[in-house]
């Protein structure tokens, strides 16, 4: 599969444009497109992709995966159950290890967005986020979790006794508690573009 870069090339010159007609489109600089295109920028903020797929006339779809036939439009997260891509006729991405920083993912992944009015710790209004529907937590991440009160996020970890342990916060090892036996993990949040671009 392409790079992002490759595809933001190959797209800017199949809209005929020049990289400094395409930063003043997007409203960034003729050399950050150079950036994005070699890839030493792989990180790109959910408003530009947003602005650089209509500058190209594409969808994201097109610009994340480089799938012609896929529709991309994100998935709502809500905090009642069940997970976005547990409903039927949910769009599935296929994203290459570039934009998921290097993780080997070799599960099925979807775009999501939380919903109007929900709130998600490590996920702000207007974010978006690719998330792979799993039951387990094989290495330290931030996971989707379903319990009592419907869906957070949060951090997990394996203790030393082989324990899910849990924490809400940034700071980690400050506040880890045991995940309760009701809660379980449904979905890995594999990859996060932030609204603000930082």
């Amino acid at each position: 599969m392409d790079s992002l870069g490759q595809r933001i090339k190959h797209l800017r010159l199949q809209a005929n444009l020049n990289k400094a007609a395409l930063a003043r489109k997007v409203g960034v600089s003729d050399v950050t497109i150079s950036y994005w295109e070699s890839g030493a920028i792989k990180q790109i903020g959910h408003e530009r992709l947003v602005a650089l797929a209509d500058a190209l006339g594409c969808t994201l779809g097109q610009l994340l995966e480089g799938d012609t036939q896929t529709t991309s439009a994100p998935l709502y997260l809500r905090g009642n159950s069940p997970a976005p891509w547990q409903t039927p006729n949910s769009n599935r991405l296929s994203l290459s290890g570039e934009i998921l920083a290097g993780l080997d993912w070799q599960g099925e992944c979807y775009l999501v967005t939380p919903a109007p009015g929900e709130e998600f710790a490590f996920l702000e209004s207007g974010d978006l986020a690719a998330f792979g529907p799993t039951e387990t937590c094989d290495q330290p991440g931030h996971y989707l979790i379903e319990g009592s009160g419907g869906l957070y996020i949060g951090q997990l970890r394996h203790g030393s006794r082989g324990e899910l342990l849990y924490c809400n916060g940034s700071d980690s090892e400050a506040s880890l508690v045991p995940l309760e036996a009701t809660e379980k993990v449904v979905g890995r949040l594999l990859a996060r573009w932030r609204k603000d671009g930082v």
